[in-house]
């Protein structure tokens, strides 16, 4: 691995306009639960059928319940090394942009400026049914909208059923098609549309998972097998050796 971790830094480093696409693999070293891995949250429950517009519009408790659950959950970790060093490479130049599946927001507590929540976050909650904007503090309280009185407060996630937020999906796209290196971490690619992303990279494209996912459906340029956080960590070192 060592020689296509420097083979990665040499192309990072002479890139005019790098970008990285991160899905759920990218917080498991947080410890967070990957919905799509063998071990994760899909033997457990199915998110297709809590999370979605038809559980929150027919069952609210239970879409309620497992989103509470999920902001417990989000409070008990944060953002590891890989996350750091994102934030650093694009501090230092190296990366325009991250476009992001996760929904954690552990790339900007990490320091990540230009980050695009394709399938938006748990820090924002409003009304399902007339757009107002709540708290969270009101969503944890199951509190009626303030404005029309329905209870049906959400987070500010992209629910099955849903279409992605145009404006992060717009940047996603326009960026990863001016690109000159696309780092694709952690994601199985099996979700549409943001598995069309790296269709759209006419540069140097990069894979870095623990599995192959879909990989074999993609024209990646290399394939790095190894944790998020431990391969980028590598990557920052070889960039600091070659400065």
């Amino acid at each position: 691995m060592d020689s296509k971790i420097a083979e990665l830094a040499k192309m990072l480093t002479n890139a005019f306009h790098a970008v990285v696409l991160t899905g759920a693999g990218m917080d498991t070293e947080s410890n967070i639960p990957d919905f799509r891995s063998k071990t994760g949250w899909w033997s457990q429950v199915d998110p297709k059928k809590v999370a979605s517009v038809d559980t929150l519009e027919e069952n609210y408790d239970l879409f309620y319940e497992f989103n509470r659950i999920n902001l417990e959950l989000l409070e008990k970790y944060q953002p590891h090394q890989g996350h750091y060093v994102l934030a650093k490479l694009e501090e230092q130049g190296l990366i325009a942009a991250v476009a992001t599946q996760n929904i954690t927001g552990f790339h900007q507590a990490a320091g990540s400026k230009k980050v695009y929540e394709l399938h938006g976050n748990l820090r924002n909650f409003y009304c399902h049914h007339c757009g107002t904007p709540a708290t969270r503090e009101e969503f944890l309280q199951k509190k009626s909208c303030r404005h029309c009185g329905q209870k049906v407060l959400r987070p500010n996630v992209v629910l099955f059923g849903e279409s992605l937020p145009p404006e992060a999906w717009r940047n996603a796209v326009n960026s990863i098609e001016k690109s000159d290196l696309l780092i694709v971490i952690g994601t199985s690619l099996e979700v549409y549309p943001v598995n069309q992303l790296p269709l759209l990279a006419k540069g140097k494209t990069v894979y870095i998972n623990m599995e192959e996912g879909r990989r074999a459906s993609y024209d990646f340029d290399m394939f790095i097998r190894g944790k998020a956080g431990e391969v980028l960590q590598e990557l920052m070192n070889a960039i600091q050796n070659k400065i």
